[in-house]
């Protein structure tokens, strides 16, 4: 009986991990990346069409862009303003909440062949040139490029690019690495079917098809996500989204911080300061103990025993001065 409830609960406890989003498996077939906000909105982009859709929490659709050449979206964690880079049109494009184009940047006109985007805010882009192999800083705000670095690396398999507190962070289609700004290798480690960044406050996260990653700098890749069956996940600071079989579903970060902490070096699991090392001084020093125990016992034991003969020592003495 007892079993059976065990297994009742580890059943339940899976389920309520896992919670089906209602959006249309016709919306989500033949999608090519998947990203969501903060508030639980889901943008959904079609290799196919070029399509760029945005849809709530419940699967109704807010937004729609027909978009005639291939954009990378970069992130919606700022859903006011949503960067879209075109290597093929060599533009960058914010659009709004809605989806409509609030602003677009032209890299023809400026810069020989911009191979890859990333905009650090709504000041300043970091772009990948790769005709003068050069790692720019340029405010599309007042039009002047701020700093230019030599950057001489492979744009070949070039997937994503981020830049971060002096750090330049390359995503290609086998490995990951992080440069100085002066293209010095600071760590590398090979990837497969990486996709692009996301940034959470100091954290730099890693998304694949199917898996989340989380850089320790300098050190490791820890997974953090993951579901081999999955076509597409992404993350909010909330929950965990993934694409199965045509079906969205949600996972509640809270539930998945259990296996995190089991594989993060950086974190252990809070221990009880007053049960745990007296199980450790029990399972280390046991045999010791008991003898230690015992030994006050016996002690005990004789005192009495040596008390009580000496006492009739003495009375047999008195009764035999006595006379009797």
């Amino acid at each position: 009986m007892k079993l059976f409830i065990l297994i009742l609960g580890f059943a339940f406890c899976s389920l309520s991990a896992q919670k089906a989003l209602p959006l249309d498996t016709l919306k989500l077939k033949e999608a090519g990346d998947m990203l969501a906000d903060d508030y639980g909105n889901l943008y959904i982009y079609k290799n196919k069409d070029f399509s760029f859709t945005k849809y709530d929490s419940l699967g109704k659709q807010i937004g729609k862009m027909m978009l005639t050449v291939p954009y990378k979206v970069q992130t919606v964690q700022n859903p006011l303003s949503v960067p879209l880079f075109s290597e093929n049109a060599q533009e960058l494009k914010f659009v709004d909440q809605n989806l409509n184009e609030i602003q677009r940047i032209d890299f023809k006109q400026k810069f020989a062949f911009i191979k890859m985007a990333y905009a650090e805010d709504l000041q300043q882009i970091w772009l990948l040139d790769e005709s003068s192999k050069r790692l720019i800083q340029y405010n599309f705000r007042n039009d002047t490029t701020i700093n230019s670095y030599p950057f001489d690396a492979s744009f070949d398999d070039l997937m994503d690019l981020l830049v971060f507190e002096n750090k330049v962070y390359i995503l290609t289609r086998k490995h990951f690495r992080v440069y100085s700004l002066k293209f010095e290798k600071l760590f590398e480690v090979p990837l497969e079917n990486g996709k692009r960044f996301r940034r959470e406050n100091e954290f730099i996260l890693v998304i694949t098809n199917n898996s989340i990653l989380k850089y320790i700098p300098e050190k490791e890749l820890v997974k953090i996500f993951e579901d081999p069956d999955a076509q597409i996940v992404d993350k909010n600071t909330l929950s965990y989204f993934e694409i199965k079989a045509n079906n969205l579903y949600l996972y509640s970060l809270e539930k998945s911080k259990e296996p995190k902490l089991q594989t993060d070096p950086e974190q252990k699991p809070t221990e009880k300061p007053s049960d745990q090392p007296k199980e450790q001084s029990d399972d280390a020093t046991g045999q010791t103990v008991e003898k230690v125990e015992e030994q006050p016992k016996e002690q005990s034991a004789d005192k009495p025993a040596d008390d009580t003969l000496q006492k009739l020592i003495e009375e047999t003495s008195e009764i035999q001065a006595v006379g009797i």
